[in-house]
């Protein structure tokens, strides 16, 4: 028997939260009723989708496989619908409507993609688009986002990879802390000095432990928030990496040792890969990084 669409909705609901509980805030159910849906659902196809468990409810590979195809399911309704009213309502072709969300690291989220957002909203007053800034990777699958921008490009997963662009990194001081600090020169100066960076065991993607090919073993004052770094750095509390295109944004700071350590990363655009059949998001993917590529590049000019 082939399910409903409602079954495959609640289906992803509880596939992409983990537990009833959670899910069935999400589709506005009680838990029960969830649970009696999840397992009629099981009983008409005569598998099991979930391991169940104090913990919560954990994907089968049958389970795996019927998410995969759900999802898909949602991306082509999504985009019935969306065609659908865009028709209804004479909408112009570029004209972006709807909700979209996007996860990012804070650096990029903080100094970035205010500007960028900003300009899409204003160009497309329909859209409503709201920004998570989270120092942890995104799950995609489980719709935490509908699309990320990422540090690393993932290898696993039903996801589409793109590389925006490439973000330059320095360490940097306030004027005020480096005139009464010791003296900074080379590298190996680094050891006199307070430290800001990340708190070492939440660093969440090997990319950002920037500080460990420098060779410092203490961070004296560390934030997993990047935000946070740079405004102990324009408290004077000591050196840290900080980006580029952030500097426009810290005036009194300062560039240091910049022959000795340049960091060169990049940014990735992250997308399930059912999504890539949604138009509406990928004229919205398309805009997006042609606005990061933008915006970095005009920050990071600033300073140079």
């Amino acid at each position: 028997m082939l399910p409903h669409w409602d079954d495959l909705r609640l289906f992803l609901a509880v596939a992409r939260a983990e537990t009833l509980s959670a899910a069935a805030k999400d589709v506005r159910k009680d838990a029960a009723t969830l649970g009696r849906r999840v397992a009629r659902l099981e009983q008409d196809l005569d598998v099991v989708l979930f391991r169940k468990s104090p913990q919560g409810y954990a994907l089968t590979d049958v389970g795996a496989q019927l998410l995969e195809r759900a999802e898909a399911a949602e991306a082509a309704m999504r985009a019935a619908t969306e065609g659908i009213s865009g028709a209804g309502h004479a909408k112009a072709e570029t004209g972006l409507t709807g909700q979209v969300r996007i996860g990012a690291p804070d650096g990029c989220a903080n100094y970035v993609l205010p500007q960028v957002c900003a300009a899409l909203g204003q160009t497309h007053p329909a859209l409503d688009i709201q920004i998570i800034a989270l120092p942890r990777v995104f799950n995609l699958s489980r719709r935490e986002a509908d699309l990320a921008i990422g540090v690393s490009a993932p290898t696993a997963g039903q996801l589409t990879v793109q590389r925006i662009t490439q973000y330059r990194l320095h360490l940097a001081a306030s004027d005020t802390y480096l005139a009464s600090a010791p003296s900074l020169k080379t590298m190996a100066d680094l050891h006199a000095h307070r430290i800001v960076g990340y708190i070492p065991d939440m660093i969440f993607d090997r990319e950002l432990d920037y500080l460990a090919d420098a060779g410092v073993a203490r961070v004296a004052l560390a934030s997993n928030s990047v935000a946070v770094q740079l405004n102990l750095l324009r408290r004077s509390a000591g050196i840290g990496v900080v980006h580029d295109f952030a500097l426009p944004f810290a005036p009194g700071l300062r560039r240091v040792l910049q022959t000795e350590m340049s960091l060169s990363r990049s940014f990735f655009l992250i997308r399930h890969q059912s999504d890539t059949r949604d138009r509406r998001l990928n004229q919205f993917a398309e805009l997006l990084v042609q606005g990061v590529r933008a915006e970095i590049t005009k920050l990071e000019g600033i300073i140079n």
